[in-house]
């Protein structure tokens, strides 16, 4: 059983930064990509960033491409999500996910491709 816990979500101005981190427990050992999606009030949950955690190569939707970073401590189990010069479009809850079902050299950016999920973080840009 794998879990992920999120943190370091909260409120920001327009413009500013925040860094999300997602610690992993269990079966860490199994990842094979780990992502970061986010869902604002009455939409769909979407793409935001994924990684390979074998090689760490990186993959961004275009809405927050420049702006966000995905990055992992391998020692520690975690993967973060830098956000600077955020936008009140940025405002949703943020979901940390895992892959564990194969390896591919493919960036997956359905929710339907991810094994795991954690129980989400806040994040509020006030324009």
């Amino acid at each position: 059983q794998v879990q992920l816990v999120e943190s370091g979500g909260g409120w920001v101005q327009a413009g500013g930064s925040l860094r999300l981190s997602c610690a992993a427990s269990g079966r860490s050992f199994s990842f094979y990509d780990m992502g970061w999606f986010r869902q604002a009030p009455g939409k769909e949950r979407e793409f935001v960033a994924t990684m390979k955690w074998s090689g760490g190569n990186t993959y961004y939707a275009d809405s927050v491409k420049g702006r966000f970073t995905i990055s992992r401590d391998n020692a520690r189990n975690t993967v973060y999500l830098q956000m600077n010069s955020l936008k009140a479009e940025d405002t949703a809850v943020y979901y940390c996910t895992a892959r564990t079902r194969g390896r591919s050299t493919l960036f997956f950016v359905s929710t339907s491709a991810y094994d795991y999920w954690g129980q989400g973080t806040q994040v509020t840009v006030s324009s």
